[in-house]
């Protein structure tokens, strides 16, 4: 890897972002919000899926817009339906772990081995939960074996067949081809690692620390781990747009993929990070948005504990995407404009999927 990575955040003063932007005190006009709704148009168009949302904030004021190419669902508006937003849950995970290390539960630096086998010596270069959560730790993007062992239900639900004890064996057999700390390599495997070093040093299952320190905090009564059925949660679909996929079932990899969450809840956990006063979470919700990872040509790829970090002609943009079997996610805010974009949409993605560059696109344009 190059650049360097941190073993974990400072303070947030360590690494203020620039100075943003006033927010405007005044309501947008008319003209103001026809275009912005004119925008949410064109982008839910372009994403091309069965059913997509697209929805805003600006300094606290929200604007959704649904449609699809699928009739829209009989019971419940695309809005309020749960989607599952897969690898952007790791946002989810980077707070929490957050929270448990400004709690002074945890301090990052524990070796995600002892956590799983307190009797284990943790060797002279040990994966650290920050390694974990960096994407630093060595480990490949999926455990060993795990293709052969999925392909039966690669269509279906292939996590599924891979559960926590089989992934957690994996692990504590897995010898890293580099020293952590040393290269970074995006890895569902390892922040799946993370979830289980996470639950076992804290004595606590992950669905019951995710839900006592992001979403009850935060008020997301909208989002879960688990899917309750079409009333609930929207259906994915296939590549081809009209065949349904089942609902995902994350199987042991929890931390890395598994929220589920409707467009208002993404909001608010979005509005959480641009204003953070107030919040039980702020110290973390602060702390998530220092850099702790420079890679690449001119360390140009930069990198927090849970988001993406790119420049704007007004300062950062945070982002996280991600993706199942049957839906799609993009996750951003902008602290400079004080906007917050969720989209999602239930259909897999594609060869040139129009759906994360809108997003992406949409939010950079601010």
């Amino acid at each position: 890897m190059t650049g360097r990575a941190a073993p974990w955040p400072g303070d947030p003063a360590d690494d203020e972002d620039p100075p943003a932007r006033s927010p405007r005190p005044d309501i947008p006009g008319p003209g103001d919000e026809r275009a912005l709704r004119e925008r949410l148009a064109a982008a839910v168009d372009a994403a091309d899926a069965p059913d997509v949302v697209f929805a805003v904030s600006r300094h606290g004021r929200r604007t959704l817009h649904s449609g699809g190419t699928a009739p829209p669902p009989a019971a419940v508006p695309r809005e309020d339906l749960r989607y599952e937003i897969g690898s952007a849950s790791k946002t989810f995970t980077g707070l929490l772990l957050a929270r448990l290390i400004r709690g002074g539960a945890l301090t990052g630096g524990e070796p995600a081995a002892v956590c799983l086998d307190p009797a284990r010596p943790p060797g002279p270069h040990p994966v650290t939960l920050a390694h974990l959560i960096t994407h630093t730790s060595g480990l490949p993007a999926l455990p060993p074996g795990f293709v052969p062992r999925a392909l039966p239900a690669w269509r279906t639900n292939p996590y599924a067949r891979y559960p926590a004890e089989r992934l957690t064996d994996a692990f504590l057999s897995h010898r890293p081809r580099h020293r952590p700390g040393t290269r970074w390599h995006y890895s569902n495997y390892g922040v799946s690692v993370l979830g289980h070093a996470v639950a076992a040093a804290t004595g606590t299952a992950w669905e019951a620390l995710l839900t006592g320190h992001v979403l009850r905090p935060l008020g997301l009564s909208g989002t879960a781990l688990h899917a309750e059925g079409p009333g609930t949660d929207a259906t994915g679909h296939r590549k081809d747009g009209r065949t349904p996929v089942p609902a995902l079932d994350a199987g042991g990899f929890q931390a890395a993929g598994a929220v589920r969450s409707t467009p208002h809840d993404l909001l608010a956990f979005l509005e959480a990070h641009l204003d953070p006063a107030g919040s039980p979470a702020a110290d973390a919700l602060r702390a998530v948005r220092v850099p702790v990872l420079r890679r690449g040509p001119g360390h140009r790829h930069v990198h927090t504990v849970a988001w993406f970090r790119h420049p704007t002609d007004g300062g950062p943009m945070y982002f996280h995407s991600g993706a199942t079997l049957g839906q799609q996610a993009f996750l951003g805010f902008r602290p400079d404009t004080g906007t917050a974009l969720a989209a999602v949409c239930s259909r897999r993605f594609r060869a040139r999927d129009p759906f994360i560059a809108t997003a992406y696109a949409f939010l950079m344009e601010g």
